[in-house]
């Protein structure tokens, strides 16, 4: 576990702390002297904004093997969003040959084009934790715009860099950064007519993977909470399809219930006190809500279509779900109390797997047409489709949790074809595919651990 100073802050270059709390990662910012440095996402980003991770440096400048490894996971962090891109740390390592000092600014703008340099350095605390310090630069203005310490086991580095890569994505474009996060998914093996099923976890850029099952029985759709590293999936243990809940940190896991017929797709509310669900009952497939405390099930549709793949708004007011109830499996959005659905997608094909955004902007979703499957965005009302991806199979949309990002997993065409996980930005651009062991379907992107 990490663990935190409180009342940190920079003075002249060094780092004063006092005050051992709570648990994880307390920051200190210093406050910009001048016009600050920050992009302003909403707009768009025309040209990402050039910036230098450099290595940090050792305790008292030495080195540390871990120093590369450090600033490499916050530059992959950073540039992987595209509003980043990086300047070698050999253009601008010569520049910054001290941690406690600032870097020759005059020296970086003639001849780099960073407009941002991180620097850093590692060292020990006076009760033997291992310390991460780093400072965010703004060369334009040449001043320190944030400084952060960070301390915890050495064990623990992955995180801290990723908590790093948080505080500057937010202290340059307003935004909360999602990498300090992890992916529950479901791993594939073997041939499609006899895949083996495990679930699984793992940071978000397909590090530190644990395997959550066995693979004995098969599992589907895991869904994170948005509060907890708590998860809920369905597994057919014993032959029936059974919905689970299971704390990722103490491996408890719990039946929320053994439902006759089938049952599809759990979900958590904004909260994680209650989970949507689908069953078929009595021929019909209907959206119902469970309460965690009290386990009561509420339906919330009554129709002879198929309704299904429900998710809450994030203030819990609404729901949107996909249904057939128009003749074609469309998407519809209700009160979260059920009742007075109305149709949303319009566009030419079919639509599945609607995801509302953590913003509330957006709904994502699956679309089908003209053979192909696809991710897309659209806002609550229907209003302004766009699709990002086209594919032989592209499904399963999750959100980052600042709603900047959705991760889905693509299979390929043919006998041997096989799932795999990507990304790709809502404002477009490339994507990119997380590196797993085996094939990878179904993500689900937790929430920011703190």
């Amino acid at each position: 576990m990490i663990k935190f100073f409180s009342n940190i802050r920079w003075t002249a270059g060094l780092v004063v702390a006092g005050g051992l709390a709570l648990s994880l990662v307390q920051t200190s910012t210093a406050i910009a002297q001048s016009q600050p440095l920050k992009l302003t996402l909403d707009r768009g980003v025309v040209e990402p904004l050039p910036i230098a991770v450099l290595d940090f440096f050792g305790p008292n400048g030495t080195t540390d093997e871990l120093g590369p490894e450090l600033a490499r996971v916050i530059e992959t962090d950073l540039i992987s969003t595209n509003v980043f891109r990086n300047v070698p740390d050999a253009a601008v390592s010569p520049l910054a040959p001290t941690f406690s000092a600032p870097p020759r600014f005059g020296d970086v703008r003639a001849l780099s084009n960073a407009a941002a340099i991180v620097t850093g350095e590692t060292g020990t605390t006076p009760d033997g934790r291992f310390a991460l310090r780093f400072r965010l630069w703004d060369v334009v203005a040449q001043q320190q715009i944030a400084g952060f310490q960070y301390t915890g086991d050495r064990a623990a580095w992955r995180r801290m860099a990723h908590r790093a890569a948080d505080a500057i994505y937010e202290r340059l474009t307003g935004e909360a950064g999602y990498f300090e996060t992890r992916i529950v998914f479901v791993d594939e093996r073997g041939p499609k007519n006899q895949r083996v099923k495990r679930l699984a976890v793992m940071d978000y850029d397909g590090e530190n993977l644990e395997y959550l099952t066995g693979g004995s029985s098969l599992v589907l759709t895991p869904r994170f909470s948005p509060r907890s590293q708590e998860v809920t999936y369905i597994s057919y243990r014993d032959g029936l399809p059974r919905v689970y809940l299971l704390d990722i940190e103490t491996r408890r896991q719990e039946i929320l219930g053994r439902f006759p017929g089938m049952t599809f797709a759990p979900r958590f509310s904004p909260d994680g006190s209650k989970v949507l669900m689908s069953l078929a009952r009595g021929g019909n497939t209907d959206i119902f809500e469970m309460d965690l405390r009290s386990r009561q099930i509420q339906r919330l549709t009554s129709n002879s279509a198929i309704d299904t793949a429900p998710s809450y708004s994030p203030d819990g007011s609404r729901i949107v779900f996909e249904s057939d109830r128009g003749g074609s499996q469309q998407v519809y959005v209700m009160s979260a109390r059920g009742g007075n659905a109305k149709r949303i997608s319009f566009g030419s094909g079919r639509y599945a797997t609607p995801v509302w955004s953590p913003k509330g902007d957006l709904i994502a979703f699956t679309k089908m047409s003209s053979g192909r499957f696809g991710i897309g965005v659209m806002k609550p009302d229907g209003s302004g489709e766009r699709v990002l991806t086209s594919s032989f199979l592209d499904e399963s949309p999750t959100w980052a949790p600042n709603g900047r990002r959705l991760m889905f997993f693509r299979e390929t065409e043919g006998a041997r074809g096989q799932p795999q996980l990507y990304t790709i930005d809502i404002r477009g651009g490339k994507e990119a595919q997380v590196q797993t062991p085996g094939s990878a379907s179904d993500p689900a992107w937790g929430p920011v651990m703190r």
